[in-house]
């Protein structure tokens, strides 16, 4: 089947009450190792590609990426996702490079640092919308800004992200403007900021309703029980991670996921993307720093980089049994393209 668009993976999601891991990507061997816990899993995935990733590992081989990967594995549905698209011209290029699905986010100004307001956020997204559509490609949007509940200071991951301190109105998506910036913008799918962010610090402590305000992803399913809602930076930062990391040379401070519980509380309203890079980072890493550590003498990347697709491949199968998305991949019936675009 290879690629879908986000719309209708979301759609099938939704219809049977499961989410999809979105899997944040820029070379070869986690490509490779994304796709093999999907096959092994018999799952629908979405591979994501944020502007840093794009230019570190090149537009054209990136493409060319995403063309070998879905013909080794044709019967897997892929959605190839732009993650934090900046501006109209940065989702253009994605789409011309074979992307399913783009992020709007507007949430920011062109600069990726500077909070917009709404009229900014909806304006954009509306204009990425009606763009992306008539090329029956999928957009997300987001409304609020990533950022911490706890320091209240933005996020910021591959030159994204607010700099600066924010307020409780920004950190929180409001479900009324939400329900007002769906109308507005037509977007498939809503990201929504609620005390989540990138990086693996995210918590100083495991969150509770103080600093991961579920409560929003509920309050919002209730007004838009139709709509596909996104969380971002949702990695679980697995402690045995960080601990073999650090007890093979690294240095990775005490530090809090979101749990896999609050997640499954998020699908149960209306939750269906749910972002992960950070847990896969770390995979690889630890993978990597044990296998120099205990031959110090290799220098043949191969032999580090093989154990470190086993671990990302790993923290993928997680993923995939805890959202549900375990065996849906067959059960997903291919739409062209064009026939999307119809359906817009």
């Amino acid at each position: 089947m290879s690629r879908i668009t986000l719309r209708q993976l979301l759609d099938h999601a939704a219809e049977n009450a499961y989410a999809v891991p979105a899997f944040n990507m820029s070379n070869m061997e986690q490509g490779l190792a994304i796709m093999a816990a999907a096959d092994a899993a018999g799952a629908p995935v979405i591979l994501q590609a944020s502007r840093g990733a794009r230019a570190y590992a090149n537009d054209v081989v990136l493409a060319k990426l995403i063309d070998a990967l879905v013909e080794i594995y044709p019967h897997i549905p892929v959605c190839m996702h732009l993650d934090h698209g900046n501006d109209l011209a940065t989702c253009v290029t994605a789409i011309q490079h074979g992307f399913t699905s783009v992020m709007m986010d507007g949430s920011l100004r062109e600069d990726g640092t500077t909070p917009a307001d709404y009229a900014y956020n909806a304006a954009i997204t509306r204009q990425v919308v009606d763009m992306a559509h008539a090329a029956g490609v999928s957009v997300e949007g987001e409304l609020g800004v990533l950022g911490s509940l706890e320091t209240g200071m933005g996020d910021q991951e591959d030159g994204h992200g607010a700099t600066e301190k924010l307020s409780q109105a920004q950190l929180l998506t409001d479900p009324e403007e939400a329900e007002r910036f769906v109308a507005d913008t037509g977007v498939d799918a809503l990201a929504v900021a609620m005390g989540t962010s990138h990086g693996a610090y995210k918590f100083t402590r495991k969150p509770d309703g103080d600093v991961l305000a579920m409560t929003v992803i509920e309050a919002i399913h209730k007004r838009l029980p139709n709509t596909h809602l996104v969380m971002h930076g949702s990695s679980s930062v697995p402690e045995e991670l960080r601990r073999e990391i650090n007890a093979h040379g690294g240095d990775i401070k005490p530090t809090w996921g979101v749990p896999l519980e609050e997640i499954r509380r998020g699908i149960r309203h209306g939750v269906r993307k749910v972002n992960i890079d950070t847990d896969l980072r770390l995979a690889a890493t630890s993978a990597i720093r044990r296998t120099l550590a205990g031959t110090p003498g290799e220098f043949d990347p191969r032999k580090y980089l093989k154990p470190a697709m086993e671990a990302v491949k790993v923290q993928c199968l997680q993923k995939f049994d805890a959202f549900g998305t375990a065996g849906q991949a067959e059960r997903i019936r291919e739409k062209p393209l064009s026939a999307m675009a119809l359906a817009y």
